[in-house]
């Protein structure tokens, strides 16, 4: 097998709203009260919504830009690549980086759709909210059929609406919806009690995945004020350990046999570990703690209820029968800072696959997610055009060039980056001069 005949789907990128956005999917009564994009006076762009700006942060679209220029400046969308915000654009890097299927999360709204939470008319926010799906479904996924994974936001301060939207965008083709990590974190019950329970089963019901993406919660997670950001570009990952456990000990693993969920973006080199201290707790401790999962160990269960998956982590594939081969998929993260666009193949086949049947690295690039999140992209294309050297030969003219736009470098010292140095620029984000265009 060589990188050129795999077929990539990305179960986490990460589109950056383009302006304009709500046009079509706001009733007209209220379009004067959606969100809409405004240039702060630094030249950076902005959401705003009911007077609320919200940047867009350098790192979560620095696809085609130098690394040394990576940082957490407020961004222009001059200064961005286009496939962050167009979705033609978006198509044509896909097929220059030979993925077939992408499903990309959201970057103003929050992973959770947290912004529409902190509105207080929550008519407005469930408008708002709707109009987002139906703008992701309908039209960024809509236009170029197969292409794409849908995933919605859920009206999350209402778990009745929650569940009544899961089974509306149900019906448009959309069986993936984006929750929160530790709700209790945005001020809301934590996942153990019963308030979500109509959630639950709406997903249960719907075979609706339930897509739990790193950061969800808290963002970023620093140790502590002076330490390098790399230490939190480290754990940012293995942080969804406490969520999977979280989810793995609660009873909606047993009260709600269809439900599952995806730890987006968590990797997946900690699952044998984290497998083997769930079934010791389990027999060491099940007598106290009136934990019965029956005749079954958590690990069993994690493997037939839970989705991985990685962008590098050849430890994971490497252990990947302990992790659990049918549960793996694979993700771009495009265009983020961690993504390995425009070189995912090169990168994904030469770390992982030496030595792996063929048959399991399709399981792993394409398999699992397309059975996962229903998505049949070959109805659109023939399989023979989605590979990674057929997508390839399709983008021959895509300027995959490096951008140079520099900005104000998140640290005035020498030395490391530190987490003080980010909070610091986030901080002055709305005040401090920008690069603009």
């Amino acid at each position: 097998m060589r990188p050129e005949d795999m077929i990539l789907v990305s179960v986490d990128d990460h589109v950056v709203e383009p302006p304009g956005m709500f046009e079509q999917h706001v009733p007209a009564r209220w379009k004067d009260r959606a969100p809409k994009v405004v240039r702060m006076p630094g030249g950076a762009d902005a959401w705003s919504f009911e007077g609320q700006p919200i940047p867009n942060i350098g790192l979560n679209a620095v696809a085609g830009r130098p690394p040394e220029e990576y940082g957490v400046e407020p961004t222009s969308f001059e200064q961005l690549r286009p496939g962050c915000y167009d979705v033609d654009a978006r198509v044509d890097d896909m097929n220059a980086n030979g993925v077939l299927s992408s499903m990309c999360f959201p970057s103003f709204p929050s992973f959770c759709g947290a912004l529409f939470l902190r509105c207080e008319d929550k008519e407005l926010a469930g408008v708002m909210l709707q109009a987002y799906n139906d703008w992701h479904i309908d039209e960024w996924c809509g236009s170029h059929p197969g292409r794409f994974i849908p995933l919605s936001l859920p009206p999350i301060w209402d778990p009745k609406r929650m569940a009544d939207e899961v089974r509306r965008v149900a019906k448009k083709g959309c069986h993936a919806v984006s929750f929160c990590e530790n709700p209790e974190k945005i001020g809301l019950p934590s996942l153990h009690s019963d308030h979500w329970d109509p959630f639950w089963k709406a997903c249960s019901d719907e075979g609706t995945i339930c897509c739990i993406h790193i950061g969800s919660a808290a963002g970023m997670v620093f140790t502590s004020m002076d330490s390098p950001v790399n230490v939190m570009i480290t754990v940012s990952p293995m942080n969804i350990f406490s969520c999977a456990a979280d989810l793995l000990w609660s009873r909606m693993t047993r009260e709600y046999p269809d439900l599952r969920f995806a730890l987006s973006e968590g990797g997946i080199g900690w699952i044998p570990y984290f497998l083997e201290r769930v079934d010791y707790v389990y027999k060491q401790h099940k007598a106290w703690t009136r934990q019965d999962y029956g005749d079954r160990l958590p690990s069993e269960v994690f493997r037939e209820r839970f989705i991985t998956c990685f962008i590098d982590d050849p430890v994971g594939v490497a252990e990947r029968e302990k992790v659990g081969l049918d549960t793996i998929t694979w993700e771009c993260d495009y265009p983020h800072s961690d993504s390995t666009w425009p070189k995912a193949p090169e990168a994904l086949f030469e770390r992982h696959f030496a030595g792996v049947p063929e048959r399991e690295v399709h399981q792993i690039t394409h398999g699992n997610a397309l059975r996962t999140f229903r998505l049949d992209p070959f109805v659109h294309l023939p399989r023979e055009q989605c590979t990674v050297g057929a997508l390839r030969a399709q983008a021959k003219d895509v300027d995959l060039s490096l951008q140079s736009h520099p900005g104000r470098p998140p640290a005035e010292h020498d030395g490391p980056v530190t987490a003080a140095d980010i909070t610091h620029q986030l901080a002055t984000a709305f005040v401090a001069p920008s690069s603009g265009g």
